[in-house]
């Protein structure tokens, strides 16, 4: 488990980012917008404009975590499960988890957390766990509702184009990404004309006119339609302007809670919770199954943490497995109830195991994005396991 620092870049020229830089680069891996209502994402504690040369990565922030941080000079531990997840009046150094962000203060040491966004990102926690175990053609298992987008075409007359996008940009179209005001034009003739009753802007009453006209095409969010088209009323020209709004179909973009993707070649249950067990750290629970040994799996969906509010998803998916860990007695037993003796079959490991594979992939890009912007780090993957259970005692008594 214990792995040697890796580092950005080794050139002379390169530079030690700060906090923020780095901040900036996991609000990008992993927006927070992606994240749980519920959840508690982001910094934690730290001077964003103080310099960051070591990034200590680990799912837990626990004591012994931190004593690891600390003992090695980080100036940042990133971690997946929040510290301070319900909402706190005070950190006093009396508490355990005061005593934590204490410590961390006093030691220099910023504390960044990615949780639920980190789950729902592409990839993300559920895409580490499926490579380690081989998976292929994965898609999300819950697929995150993407933003309904529209596509505004509006024509208007080419002197007058420019400021007809900085209005719809205003209103809100043209956002893409990180990009902003973002449009496409062509110019062309627009002709038209102007019956009785018409006040037009630009031509004669009865007469035909022909005008030099740019077509303007913005996407926007579908929220956003109405205010958009009163900018565009607004803002054109003409008494009666001409345009279209379309409505795109969703394009997907590999987001959302779990992965499912096909096993190559297909194994037994047994044998794949073998591999289960052989890729994914050591634990005191090691793996449980529920299913039949000699059953086929081939596709198999993977959630990693808790999932045990997934079954539906699972079994719409068409998964002949499903790894996950933290299954309760009820929902694991109406699951299998309802399966009877077919699938999906249940495979159990331990919460910390399933996400652990995460931190290696996050390590990568983090290391990746920085050295882009000519930046460099020290970074480590924890080698404290935070599993919390310390000894298994086979059960011997009652019936057989």
């Amino acid at each position: 488990m214990i792995r040697t620092a890796r580092r950005t870049d080794d050139r002379p020229d390169a530079t030690t980012p700060t906090l923020r830089a780095v901040t900036t680069v996991l609000d990008r891996l992993y927006p927070p917008s992606g994240a749980e209502s519920w959840d508690a994402v982001g910094l934690v504690c730290g001077d964003p404009d103080e310099p960051v040369r070591r990034v200590l990565l680990a799912v837990d922030p626990t004591a012994a975590v931190v004593d690891e941080a600390l003992d090695w000079g980080a100036d940042l531990l990133l971690v997946h499960h929040p510290l301070l997840l319900r909402g706190v009046h005070g950190v006093p150094a009396t508490t355990p988890k005061g005593r934590v962000v204490h410590r961390l203060v006093r030691g220099g040491c910023a504390l960044f957390v990615a949780h639920t966004n980190a789950d729902s990102a592409a990839p993300g926690v559920s895409d580490a766990l499926a490579r380690v175990l081989g998976l292929a053609d994965l898609e999300p298992l819950q697929p995150r509702g993407a933003v309904s987008l529209d596509k505004m075409v509006a024509f208007v007359p080419t002197a007058d184009a420019d400021r007809l996008v900085d209005a719809l940009a205003a209103a809100g179209a043209g956002t893409i990404g990180d990009y902003a005001r973002c449009a496409w034009t062509t110019t062309g003739t627009g002709t038209f004309r102007p019956e009785a009753g018409a006040d037009p802007s630009i031509g004669v009453v009865g007469e035909v006119a022909q005008v030099p006209e740019t077509r303007v095409e913005m996407v926007l969010p579908r929220a956003r339609r109405g205010d958009v088209v009163r900018a565009l009323r607004a803002a054109h020209p003409y008494e009666e302007p001409a345009f279209d709004v379309l409505e795109l179909s969703d394009p997907g973009n590999g987001t959302g809670i779990g992965r499912v993707g096909r096993l190559d070649p297909a194994l037994t249950l047994e044998q794949f919770a073998t591999l289960v067990a052989t890729v994914l750290p050591a634990t005191v629970q090691g793996v449980r199954v529920a299913g039949p040994p000699d059953a086929l799996v081939e596709r198999v969906a993977v959630c990693g943490g808790a999932g045990d509010d997934l079954f539906d998803a699972v079994r719409r998916s068409g998964a002949d497995a499903y790894v996950t860990a933290d299954l309760r007695h009820h929902p694991a037993s109406e699951a299998r109830e309802a399966a009877g003796d077919g699938p999906p079959y249940l495979v159990d490991v331990a919460h910390w195991a399933s996400e652990w594979p995460w931190l290696a992939g996050c390590e990568s890009r983090v290391l990746s994005a920085l050295a882009e912007q000519g930046s460099t780090v020290d970074t480590r993957v924890s080698s404290t396991r935070t599993d919390p259970w310390t000894l298994h005692v086979p059960s011997r008594g009652g019936p057989s």
